[in-house]
């Protein structure tokens, strides 16, 4: 039987423009996901950062959750009250003069809302909505409130609810600090339409206190 000559393998060509092709986009690759992954650090440390900042005095901000008065009688609580003064917002640009809110209890537990202020041709502007309480585990009767001024048929989007949290209130119900839990507004309410200067520098210290930028605060009417 004739012997078989074993055929030699087969020969590997080395294409070293395809090789250096690969190496360059495994490179580049490399480079963009260690750019991203850098950038992504960077922004979560400048988030930190921003929610750990201070008031502009350069105060350190306390970032412990605000607490809010319990219990409040919504019932003593309703009524109308003068603002005099208020961090800005974009809501209230247009306000010039003197702003009112009055509050109603409604017979569903509900508070209807009703916002007045003073515009700089003179007349007013009105708006109005709806306030819910939100329990808090252990606090019966605690003054955290959300309120919406979106038409009725959007309540159920929890985007149109805003924070309205009462973090102190005399025993007379006659002056009141309201604000958000992110510190971003801000708001002294009086029964009487002007507050005694000293009364509203107590309520703003206290403000301050809980880490609002009291520095930036707008006095009502004044």
């Amino acid at each position: 039987m004739p012997s078989r000559t074993p055929s030699a393998p087969p020969t590997v060509v080395f294409d070293d423009r395809a090789h250096s092709a690969s190496i360059g986009t495994l490179a580049a690759a490399f480079c963009v996901g260690g750019a991203l992954t850098l950038l992504a650090l960077t922004s979560a440390r400048t988030a930190r950062a921003a929610n750990l900042a201070g008031p502009a005095d350069g105060a350190p901000l306390m970032r412990a959750p605000l607490q809010v008065v319990a219990p409040v009688d919504l019932k003593r609580y309703a009524g109308v009250w003068h603002e005099q003064a208020r961090l800005p917002n974009r809501f209230q640009k247009q306000c010039t003069g003197p702003v009112t809110a009055e509050y109603t209890l409604l017979d569903d537990g509900s508070v209807e809302v009703r916002n007045r202020c003073i515009l700089e041709n003179g007349s007013f502007d009105e708006s109005v909505g709806s306030a819910r309480v939100v329990p808090v585990a252990g606090q019966p009767g605690a003054g955290r409130l959300e309120v919406r001024f979106a038409p009725e048929w959007l309540s159920w989007l929890p985007l149109v609810w805003g924070d309205y949290w009462i973090l102190k209130l005399d025993r007379d119900y006659q002056v009141a600090l309201v604000g958000t839990p992110n510190r971003q507004y801000l708001w002294v309410l009086s029964r009487a339409p002007r507050l005694d200067e000293a009364a509203l520098q107590a309520e703003l210290d206290y403000a301050r206190t809980l880490g609002f930028d009291v520095d930036k605060v707008e006095l009502t009417g004044r």
